[in-house]
């Protein structure tokens, strides 16, 4: 993903023309990454031991930042978030905004989650954590102190209320389904039943007329 800032569309301090692009992180990237983290006062071995979560923004191809993006369940969490050269910071969140919106779409997350203090986040429609907003935060997160951000991408009552309804629906279906097929079922075998009987019935009285008009000579 690349994208070129023209002056003013973020920052005044953004050179024109910036050229930043974003990607995942390799091993390539953990001598640069360990000392971003070092520097910045960040836990460098747990960070390396969970490098599949980071993702990297380059300025002219140079290693530039990083930030960290952890989905569970229908929930994402940015994290760790430091830059090289906090100039281009603003630019960079920018693109990694528009990354962590599309791993939200294909993960199909509700709401998004972080405890960065950046500005930048408040102006995108970051709210602090409330109460109710928090008892939704999952169980692997809530040993984290400090304050939460959220952001609500849909709607989860509505979404969990519309699957209610529509897993009801589908109950209801399948037991109607059930019952024409248990109907169906004991049509066919009161069918069987009277054909069997019909059919004895039927050699019975073809027994009783070739007695009566067929009657076996006795010797």
């Amino acid at each position: 993903m690349q994208i070129f800032l023209r002056p003013g569309k973020i920052s005044d301090r953004i050179p024109p023309m910036l050229p930043l692009h974003t990607r995942r992180a390799t091993v390539d990237d953990l001598p640069a990454l360990r000392s971003l983290w070092t520097a910045a006062g960040l836990p460098a071995d747990d960070l390396e031991s969970r490098l599949t979560e980071f993702q990297i923004v380059e300025s002219h191809g140079a290693f530039a930042g990083a930030m960290g993006v952890q989905i569970v369940r229908q929930h994402v969490r940015f994290h760790s978030e430091d830059y090289v050269d906090f100039s281009i910071a603003d630019a960079a969140r920018e693109l990694f905004w528009e990354r962590i919106q599309k791993l939200a779409a294909n993960h199909g997350v509700f709401r998004v989650w972080t405890q960065e203090a950046s500005p930048f986040w408040t102006r995108w429609g970051f709210q602090p954590a409330d109460a109710e907003r928090l008892a939704r935060l999952p169980d692997e997160w809530k040993g984290f102190e400090g304050r939460w951000l959220t952001l609500e991408l849909k709607n989860e009552e509505a979404i969990n209320d519309a699957l209610t309804r529509q897993f009801a629906g589908f109950m209801d279906g399948e037991k109607k389904q059930t019952a024409q097929v248990a109907d169906r079922a004991r049509r066919l075998k009161l069918f069987i039943t009277v054909a069997g009987f019909a059919f004895f019935f039927l050699c019975v009285a073809i027994a009783v007329w070739l007695l009566l008009h067929h009657p076996i000579a006795m010797p």
